[in-house]
This record gives C-alpha cells, sequence and structure tokens, in this order.
C-alpha cells in the first residue's frame, strides 16, 4: 500500500468512528505541525540509556530483592496457551515486552490497582494480571483501535487468559479519553506501565498525568524509552532515579515513587 493510500485509508477508518475523533484531530496537527516530537533527542536518550542499563536478572534480585524466575517458567501452560492464541490470531501487532519485569513491580508492591496504556495481544496485561489477581486487584487498560487492521478490536487482549479477565477493565479510546475515565474508578494506582503514543510530547503528557495518580511506594514502567528523550527529561525534571532494563535491544525505565 502507497503512502497516500495507507493515509486515505486512516483517515476514513477515523471517519467511522465518531468516538475518536479528538485523536483524528490532534493526529492531523502533529502531522502538519509536529513531526519531529516522535524522535526527539533520541541520541542523547539512547547513550544515557546504554550508560545505565542492566539486565531484567538484575534489576530483580538487586532492586526488588525477589529472586528471578523468568515469568514463562512460572505459568508455563497459561505462557504456552498465551503463544498459541498470537499465532492463531490473523493480524499483526505488538509483541511481548519484559513480562518478568512487569509481573514482579506489581508483586513488589502487592498491587491492587495497575493500569497501563497500550494493550495490543495483550502481553504486559497478562503479565500483570498473573499477579493482581491473587489480590484480587484490577488492570485497567487504554488502548487505541488499531485502524488500519480489520478485526484488530477482536484480537486485543485474545493472550491473556479467560480466568484472569473479570479483573481486566479495557477502554478502547486514545489515551486522552481513556485516562479521565480510568482515574474516575481508580484515583491512586500501585503500578503505572506506559506503553503508547510513543512522541516526545505524548509521553511528556501521560507521564505528568499518571506520576500525579502514583501513591508512594509505587513504581512508575515506561517501554521504549530510547526512542526519544521524553522518559530522560521527564525524570531529570522531576529529580527522580530511575532504573534502565535492557531487553532484546530496546530500553525500558522504572522508578519507585518514594
Amino acid at each position: 500500500m502507497s503512502k497516500v493510500a495507507e493515509i486515505a485509508t486512516t483517515f476514513f477508518g477515523y471517519l467511522k468512528r465518531p468516538d475518536l475523533y479528538p485523536e483524528l484531530r490532534r493526529k492531523i496537527w502533529k502531522n502538519i505541525f509536529n513531526r519531529s516530537s516522535a524522535l526527539r533527542g533520541k541520541e542523547e536518550a539512547e547513550v544515557w540509556c546504554k550508560n545505565l542499563a542492566v539486565s531484567e536478572k538484575e534489576f530483580i534480585e538487586k532492586i526488588l530483592k525477589i529472586t528471578f524466575v523468568p515469568f514463562q517458567e512460572i505459568f508455563p501452560q497459561e505462557y504456552e496457551s498465551a503463544v498459541q492464541a498470537q499465532e492463531k490470531a490473523p493480524i499483526k501487532m505488538g509483541g511481548a515486552g519484559s513480562l518478568s519485569v512487569i509481573y514482579y513491580i506489581n508483586e513488589y508492591v502487592s498491587a491492587l490497582k495497575s493500569i497501563e496504556t497500550g494493550v495490543a495481544y495483550g502481553w504486559s496485561s497478562f503479565a500483570a494480571l498473573a499477579s493482581l489477581v491473587k489480590r484480587n486487584g484490577m488492570l485497567f487498560s487504554s488502548d487505541m483501535p488499531y485502524i488500519m487492521q480489520n478485526q484488530s478490536e477482536d484480537f486485543v487482549g485474545c493472550v491473556i487468559p479467560e480466568k484472569y479477565k473479570n479483573n481486566w477493565d479495557l477502554y478502547r479510546f486514545a489515551d486522552k479519553e481513556s485516562l479521565p475515565k480510568i482515574f474516575a474508578k481508580a484515583d491512586s494506582l500501585d503500578v503505572v506501565h506506559y506503553d503508547s503514543d510513543k512522541t516526545y510530547d505524548g509521553r511528556i503528557w501521560a507521564y505528568t498525568l499518571l506520576w500525579d495518580k502514583l501513591r508512594k511506594g509505587g513504581i512508575f514502567m515506561s517501554d521504549d524509552i530510547g526512542d526519544n528523550a521524553a522518559f530522560k527529561d521527564f525524570c531529570e525534571s522531576k529529580g527522580l532515579d530511575p532504573h534502565i532494563i535492557e531487553f532484546d535491544g530496546k530500553y525500558a525505565g522504572v522508578v519507585i515513587k518514594n
């Protein structure tokens, strides 16, 4: 598909969804006036991440003080079923990230209310819920519909075990519409996992809002922080001491709110 055809398909896809008109207006503005936001400070962010990065195991054992066992070894049957569910899905979405880190940060704070932005197949949701269900906690998820892919909504969260879904509350809007709805139900959060709008400006807006809702002692996590300098700049502006975790050649940032 050519770029022009892709833009046209996306535009008409939005037109069919009045509930997504606010996000359509923001995308038009961003693509006309703010196209550089996605990669702002990328080179400095990559250097910063590389200099600070540790492995999943090192973070979990040295910072969280928990003996590291990979997530897929703790839940082997559920994990295998999830892999099969992804393989059966006829559409392509984002794959699994650092499932062990997501699981253990929820364990570390004994989370009852966690939030994630970005769901796709639901790998991160699966990892968070595996911890939350032990305490009958809730995971609140914000996920923008995949306008370019037919039937995508049928497969969002498809790897999440059915037995976990009573503890999952999904909002199918852009973050600027989803987050106020979520905050009406959960004004204080134990864990935040950010993995949605990857632009610099989008991150800074969401980071600020989500950080304010995170309780003291809670944990804030953001994926793909080497894409631009948003996480670095946010931490420096707040005087935060982040932990940088390298996983499959990418970087995630984690901050414990003191």
